[in-house]
């Protein structure tokens, strides 16, 4: 069975272009959307889709979390035991931004004890062909996240649709157009 988002607070850490345009998309679904941003502040300013917050409100708050931070030695395996440890609620968790910045074993544990109800992954520390190929497979925590089904793994492809491939063509297109004088 599946949960619905309606009533639910999603929290979104880091609010770039990609935090934004996330919580714009989610303007329909009649949640509450926190967001923080360690580095940017008064961004929610007059915004009809979110409330600027503190870490700890997220902390207090959240049923849904969506990661939208760069990788960075600060941010190098920020979602680990301790950290889901903070959460005052169980939750659902979304990666699709960078691989490293969620620690899979510790991820498995909080999955395991039920501090995570669910998790959906686009991105993982040592992405290749497949999982079944990939160094980090070989880990006792992803091969865990692999057979859960509280689990959804997709391959780096998070922002892939008919319509960005469609997008993606023309834009190439037109610069070897540009490039060529065709």
């Amino acid at each position: 069975w599946g949960v619905e988002l309606i009533g639910k607070t999603v929290g979104i850490i880091g609010y770039g272009y990609m935090g934004e345009a996330f919580a714009q998309r989610l303007s329909g679904f009649d949640v509450r959307v926190l967001a923080y941003d360690k580095y940017k502040k008064e961004f929610a300013h007059g915004s009809k889709y979110i409330v600027e917050s503190s870490l700890e409100h997220l902390f207090e708050m959240c049923d849904v979390v969506s990661l939208h931070v760069p990788l960075t030695p600060e941010t190098l395996n920020m979602l680990s035991v301790d950290f889901f440890k903070q959460f005052k609620k169980n939750i659902y968790l979304i990666n699709t931004a960078r691989g490293g910045i969620v620690n899979l074993s510790d991820l498995a544990t909080a999955i395991k004890n039920g501090k995570v109800l669910g998790a959906c992954l686009d991105v993982f520390e040592f992405e290749e062909q497949s999982f079944e190929h990939s160094q980090i497979s070989s880990s006792e925590g992803m091969q865990y996240l692999i057979q859960s089904n509280k689990v959804l793994l997709s391959p780096h492809v998070a922002g892939w649709t008919t319509e960005s491939n469609e997008k993606i063509a023309r834009v190439i297109g037109e610069k070897i157009i540009a490039e060529f004088n065709l």
